[in-house]
């Protein structure tokens, strides 16, 4: 492997990594929300009924997260072990 390349996936796997948490926080914040605004606002059950207004499902986007942070953790430890490898086998 090219000298430095293994940086390029260290760097690739923590991109990951980082986006995959926000997301992860984004998700939880909005069904936090949700489930603040059905339990505050009894009046109008609409957005509970027929999902208007149109939300991000927290769902999805918790589970998105958690495969962002797993790519971002097996890519960013093959950067670490091919790096660690690299060094020490020359």
């Amino acid at each position: 492997m090219p000298q430095g390349d293994y940086f390029i996936l260290m760097g690739v796997g923590g991109l990951f990594l980082v986006l995959g948490l926000v997301v992860f926080i984004w998700g939880k914040r909005e069904e936090k929300g949700y489930f603040d605004t059905i339990a505050t606002y009894t009046r109008d059950l609409r957005e509970f009924m027929n999902h208007w207004p149109q939300r991000p499902q927290p769902g999805a986007l918790k589970v998105g997260g958690w495969i962002a942070i797993a790519i971002g953790l097996l890519v960013l430890a093959t950067g670490v072990a091919l790096w660690l490898w690299a060094k020490y086998s020359a």
